[in-house]
Formats: structure tokens, sequence, C-alpha cells
């Protein structure tokens, strides 16, 4: 059969004292039914009409059969497939009438339109999001018109107060001085996140990720919300294991993690504790949790987190302003990194906030030409260190060539071995741009002082006796890593 009739198929009927019916073969394609089971059923091809769609389409059928100016007609219908599931149909119709208006002859072309009907229900629906994006951004251009425009209203008034009263008091003047401050901070941080925003979304800012101990990503991140939360006597726990390493963009995980944790100091009463947690989430993802005993967030309110088109921002526990751009901005950056954001909250009791974020496995290569030392460094380090990926090679040269493939955490070289000997590997590691900061172990069973020396010089400071402890490789490679 030729492939581009496969989606279509042809019905004759004829009506002269008898009946005589043609189906061509391509109808088991479409219907899974061939021409002689389709000949069997009381309806033919129309006993497969879906049920929904049965009664409108007979009323159509009739109002063209009865109508004996009629000639040629066209249906869309759908119909229950026996090997496919439901499929669309387009029919085009020609019958012959007598004399007398009655149908002797039909001849249908019909098409199977399944791929074309959802592809347009693709299109609608992706029509659907572009108008409501479209619409939630006109909201959104309002709303930030609006914010832009509020602050100047507190900066002018007081500055020319200031410039134009000779009268006003020190402390007079230190107030509205605060008050210009204060609208200056709010106004900059508006800015700042709306620009990042823009950013992301046109893709002016790349998201450029990189191997991150999460742990000190997160302590980076708060460090200049230090002095908010020493004002407020705000304790900020972390509870985040040391060998937890996420693949992420630095500088903007740290924004998203810098704007939850100041949303949760700005929204906590004094005295109370903030705690930033981090754990594997699923195969591939870490999670981090940023919980507070703070405000909380009303039921009726939640549902305005993270649009462009709702703002929706409180007022802190000491007064303090937000953009109502910080949610927005954070949720942005994670859907960027191909995580996910969600939360809960309660008021009086507080929120806490979820993401997540790719892992960065740790990858160590295992140079060495001893297939069964191979062997027991890989099981010490599979039973000892979860989520580890190995790599092992034998020697050097194939080490090289294995780092255009990878870029390991760390490397684990013998000392002696043919072709090339680990210090001849060093420096082949150091002349590569990006291994240059790769901690390398060395094994040796020829350990000397000159042999350490020269190792010394190339920046290596772990070289392990053979035969191997692994008690003393495994402390080693968390040395290196954590």
């Amino acid at each position: 059969m030729c492939e581009g009739f496969k989606n279509i198929f042809i019905s004759i009927i004829y009506k002269n004292g008898g009946r005589n019916n043609f189906f061509s073969d391509s109808v088991l394609n479409i219907t899974g039914y061939s021409a002689d089971e389709i000949n069997n059923f009381p309806e033919k091809y129309y006993s497969l009409v879906c049920e929904e769609e049965l009664g409108s389409f007979k009323k159509n059928l009739t109002k063209f059969e009865s109508n004996s100016s009629l000639e040629y007609a066209e249906f869309f219908f759908k119909i229950n497939s026996k090997s496919d599931g439901r499929k669309w149909l387009h029919e085009n119709l020609k019958v012959v009438r007598d004399t007398d208006g009655e149908i002797v002859e039909r001849r249908s072309t019909v098409i199977d339109i399944t791929y074309l009907k959802e592809k347009e229900a693709e299109i609608e629906k992706s029509n659907t999001a572009l108008r409501e994006l479209n619409s939630a951004k006109d909201k959104f251009i309002s709303i930030v018109s609006h914010d832009l425009r509020a602050p100047f209203t507190t900066l002018l008034g007081f500055s020319e107060i200031l410039l134009n009263e000779e009268d006003l008091s020190e402390d007079e003047k230190l107030e509205y001085l605060k008050y210009i401050y204060d609208a200056s901070k709010t106004q900059l941080n508006l800015i700042n996140c709306l620009l990042d925003w823009s950013r992301l979304q046109t893709g002016r800012i790349k998201v450029e990720p990189q191997r991150l101990n999460v742990k000190s990503a997160v302590a980076n991140a708060i460090t200049p919300l230090t002095g908010d939360a020493v004002r407020k006597n705000i304790d900020i726990k972390f509870d985040i294991p040391a060998e937890l390493f996420m693949n992420a963009d630095e500088r903007l995980i740290g924004q998203a993690i810098m704007n939850l944790t100041s949303n949760a100091i700005k929204y906590s009463p004094e005295g109370k504790e903030i705690s930033i947690q981090s754990q594997r989430f699923k195969d591939g993802m870490i999670e981090i949790i940023v919980r507070d005993e703070g405000l909380g967030i009303a039921e009726e309110n939640q549902n305005k987190l993270f649009r462009i088109d709702q703002k929706f921002s409180l007022v802190g526990t000491n007064g303090e302003k937000g953009s109502g751009l910080g949610l927005t901005l954070m949720k942005e950056i994670i859907d960027k990194h191909g995580g996910q954001v969600w939360f809960y909250s309660k008021v009086g009791e507080g929120s806490e906030f979820h993401f997540t974020i790719p892992e960065a496995k740790n990858c160590i290569l295992i140079v060495e030409d001893d297939k069964a030392v191979r062997s027991l460094y890989k099981k010490v380090i599979e039973d000892n260190l979860k989520n580890f990926e190995i790599r092992t090679v034998d020697n050097g040269y194939e080490a090289i060539s294995a780092l255009k493939e990878i870029l390991p955490t760390i490397v684990i070289t013998d000392h002696d071995m043919p072709l090339m000997n680990g210090i001849q590997l060093v420096e082949a590691l150091k002349k590569r741009e990006s291994s240059i900061s790769i901690p390398v172990i060395v094994v040796s069973a020829k350990l000397n002082d000159e042999i350490s020396k020269v190792y010394s010089r190339l920046g290596v400071d772990k070289i392990i006796p053979k035969p191997i402890n692994s008690n003393l490789l495994l402390e080693t490679i968390k040395e290196c890593i954590f």
C-alpha cells in the first residue's frame, strides 16, 4: 500500500435494488477493522461513532439525506478505533440521487485527522496560555508602574521640607532623612528584583551551573543578612550535611536563598528562630527548606504568591517593607534550574518554603594499572560513601582522555605506573586549566622524601602508602572533598 494513503479510506455504496458495498483496505489502518468486518456492522463505519457525538452526528446526517437538493456534504466526527483508541475522521460525502431525490449511490473519502486535531488542541492550549500570560503581564506592568511612582511622594515630599524649612530640629531632620532612606532602599530593592526577573525572562542572564557545596553556598548567601538578624535577636540555625553538593549558578541560587531568608527575618518577631535545612529529595535532586516562626500567610492570600499579576506584600514585624517581587524572582531562578517550589504557612505560626535543585554527584577518577587494586578501591568507596560516581582507567594516558568527558571531584592515582607515572600525570593535569583545582591523592609503594617533595611542589599533599589502608583512604577522600 502506498505510504501516503494509509490515513485515507474510500467507501462506495450502491442502492439499486440491492447493496454493493466497497471499502478500501486502508480502512483497517484507521479503524482497526477490516473491510469485511465493517460491512457486517449495521451502519458500517458509522457504527463506530463515539456515543457522546452520535446524537448530533445522526441529526446532521439525516438533515443532509432528507434534503433532495443536496449532493455534497462533509462531516467531522470521532470514532472508537479497535486498535488505537479514539480517532478523529473527516468525511467528504458525495451522493447521487434519482428523479425523486432518493439516494442511489454514496461515495465517501474518509481521512484520519487525529494528528491535526491533536495539534490544533495543542495550539489552542498554547494560545490560551499566551493570552493569560499577556493579561498577567499587563496587570504586572500596572502594578509595577504604581510601585515605581509611589516612593517618590515620600522622597520628594520630605526632601522639599528639608530644603525649605530652616527651623527644623535635629531630631526632625533625622526622622525625615530616615523616611527618605527607607523609601530609597525599598525602591532600589524593587528595581533590582525587577531587572533580574526581566533578564531571566529574556535570557539576558545565563544560568551557568557549577558544583557547589550546599552548606557553604547557603552560608555565603545569608552573610549580608547577619546584621538584620542580630538587630532582631533572631537565631539562624543550619541543618545541612557537609557532603551535599548542588549543580547551580552560584550568584542566582544565592539570590534565591537570600530572598527567602530575608523574608523569614522580616516577618519574624524578635527573639524567634529561623532554620535552614537541606537533604536529598529524590534521585538527582536535593531539597532546601527555610522555616520561620513568623507572621504566616493567610490561606486566602497564599495563591497570590509567585504571581506577577498579583501584588502581595506584608509589612514586617518591625515595619519593614518589601518589593513584593522577591518570591517571584526566587521562583523564576528555581524554575530556570529545573527545580520546584512549594510552601506551607499558617497565620501566627510561621511559614516554611521548600525548593529543589539538581544534585551534583561526586565523581572519582581512579588511575591504577592493577585490576585487582582498582576493584578494591571501587568497592571500599561504594560501600562507605554514598552518591559517588566512580570511573576507573588503566593508565595516565587514559586518564587524560577521560578528562575530555568528565570533570572529576577528585583523582586517585598510583605513583608507579608504566607509560606515565603519577608525577607525569599530575604535571599533565596541571596544564589543563579546568583541572587546576582538582584534588589529587597519590598512592605509592615507593614513598620517600624525594618523591614527596616533587609532589609537594606540584601542589599534592595527600600521599598514601601501599598496601592501602581502607580507613585512611576514606578519611583522605573526605578531607579533600568535604
